[in-house]
């Protein structure tokens, strides 16, 4: 077991001592880990099912319709006639949400884009189409808890995917920039000179690029994904760290345990590595949260613009586009805004907690947020 040294003890504390980012950390993480498993959480496909007493698994193997006596290549489990063939040679296990992101509600008894279940008529809610004519009653799994979007997709379920999607993009573009630009910023100031010069010469040109209306034609130009949109992102987001990065070796370059160990012939990889690089991530640890929110909200921009994702992909940012289409519909504008209000702030909060952890003059006894 890695014990942790007096100091990170120290900044530990102070982290939980500052309860507002601590609380927004497992906050975070909760959310992070449930959306993870979206598609155990919302899913047109039972999770099990056991039909003609076999054992199968739709959440992970696509079956086709012939196997349950239908026609087509792709089984639509939704379907009245496939519910009441499989339920009359078994049963099926749903997960709590019977739509994906992408799935089209097309028996909903009102008018696209229909409001929240507990705003719908009772005729209107409670249908019953979901599990076939086995399935008559209300069930929880087939009410619109956010309401549906113009397409009839579950915005609910669109949220759970789309948050996902939003958290592991933005904390990968924030890793493999910082990656980028903390080795960068490391290798001007640890050389400095002619590499330092041209380096900064040629960050400040590249820096002054428009990167906004550039990332808008590229987008126009090249079919968007999401590697593709990570990949145009990155080749902007990385100059972040290296003012930081850059001026933390420069300082530290010259004090006098960096020069003992260049005399005693320690080489230049093992002095960024094990002896510069630690003392520079404290100031770049704490522009960490702040930077995944950057990203966060870089591609939720790009998504309402419509420069984002391909087109039905769940994207926080095409959600608030639909509010602002549908003004009358207030419920997709106030549940994207909330989402991503509320991502926006944990972020903030944990930066916030980190900062003040990594701060030198911080105490333990100071900090009660």
């Amino acid at each position: 077991m890695m014990r942790l040294s007096s100091i990170n003890r120290r900044r530990l504390k102070i982290f939980r001592a500052h309860r507002r980012g601590w609380w927004s950390l497992w906050i975070f993480i909760t959310l992070a880990v449930i959306t993870l498993f979206a598609e155990l959480i919302a899913n047109d496909r039972p999770l099990v099912m056991v039909y003609k007493s076999e054992v199968l698994f739709p959440v992970v193997v696509a079956y086709p319709e012939t196997k349950f006596g239908g026609f087509f290549a792709e089984t639509v489990y939704r379907d009245p006639y496939i519910a009441d063939e499989i339920n009359a040679h078994g049963w099926m296990l749903w997960p709590p949400i019977r739509y994906s992101y992408s799935t089209v509600d097309d028996a909903l008894g009102e008018v696209v884009p229909a409001p929240p279940w507990w705003m719908q008529s009772p005729e209107a809610r409670c249908k019953g189409y979901a599990g076939g004519t086995a399935d008559k009653n209300c069930t929880l799994g087939n009410l619109h808890w956010l309401g549906s979007d113009d397409a009839g997709h579950d915005v609910l379920a669109q949220l759970i995917y789309g948050y996902r999607l939003s958290i592991l993009f933005g904390l990968t573009l924030s890793l493999v920039s910082s990656l980028i630009g903390i080795t960068a910023g490391a290798l001007q100031g640890y050389f400095g000179g002619w590499v330092d010069l041209l380096a900064q010469r040629l960050i400040e040109i590249w820096s002054a690029v428009p990167s906004m209306y550039l990332l808008l034609i590229i987008s126009s130009v090249i079919a968007p994904s999401f590697f593709v949109l990570l990949f145009i992102l990155l080749l902007f987001s990385w100059t972040a760290l290296v003012g930081i990065v850059r001026a933390e070796f420069l300082r530290a370059r010259n004090l006098e345990y960096v020069a003992a160990a260049r005399a005693l012939g320690v080489g230049n990889r093992r002095l960024i590595l094990r002896h510069i690089l630690p003392n520079a991530m404290v100031a770049t640890l704490t522009f960490l949260p702040f930077i995944v929110a950057g990203s966060v909200t870089t591609l939720t921009a790009l998504d309402f613009l419509g420069f984002g994702l391909p087109a039905g992909s769940p994207s926080l940012g095409a959600l608030l586009s639909q509010g602002k289409t549908n003004i009358s519909s207030w419920w997709l504008g106030v549940t994207g805004f909330a989402v991503i209000a509320l991502v926006l702030t944990l972020l903030i909060f944990i930066g916030e907690a980190v900062r003040d952890a990594f701060d030198p003059r911080k105490g333990t006894g100071a900090i009660t947020r």
